[in-house]
């Protein structure tokens, strides 16, 4: 083998290697949820309303992420409705009302009462208590669930902005 073969052989090695040593990109949101069988409902909204660009977007944001079971615990029909295109502009504002800019991880939660802003404009009350956190009422049943670009903290219900029911 000749020093040019070796030369070239490494000038092609050494970047190769150097890519493979990178970390590999983590989920963002939208994947993270899509990974989750208990989110289907959440990620068909998502999709519906349009927001999947704005949730692969880099961030970061924190997202109260009601479980299908909790989409199926609303009224009879709401969901049908809210998934209709001419229910876009409601369904994408009860989806916001569940997403804050920044990341917010449980620990950075203080006790007692807090109050955060939604991307929607409203706010959101949080309780952190001994028996755990709630969001407007609604229990986080599993915090800190990491995407690259915020966290996802799951809820056990859907929970609307006022002038929604």
């Amino acid at each position: 083998m000749t020093l040019s073969t070796v030369l070239r052989a490494a000038m092609i090695a050494a970047p190769l290697a150097l890519f493979a040593a990178l970390p590999a990109k983590a989920a963002d949101i939208v994947d993270t949820a899509a990974g989750n069988p208990d989110f289907e409902t959440l990620v068909k909204a998502v999709t519906a309303a349009d927001l999947v660009e704005t949730l692969k977007d880099e961030g970061p944001f924190t997202v109260f992420a009601p479980t299908d079971d909790a989409f199926a615990a609303l009224p009879a029909g709401t969901l049908d409705d809210l998934l209709k295109p001419e229910a876009k502009e409601q369904l994408t504002g009860i989806l916001t009302y569940h997403v804050v800019a920044g990341r917010i991880m449980a620990d950075d939660i203080a006790m007692g009462e807090t109050t955060v802003e939604t991307v929607n404009g409203q706010s959101l009350t949080v309780q952190k208590t001994a028996d755990g956190v709630t969001v407007n009422g609604a229990r986080v049943t599993t915090a800190d669930v990491a995407a690259d670009n915020g966290v996802i903290h799951v809820i056990d219900a859907v929970v609307l902005p006022s002038g929604e029911s």
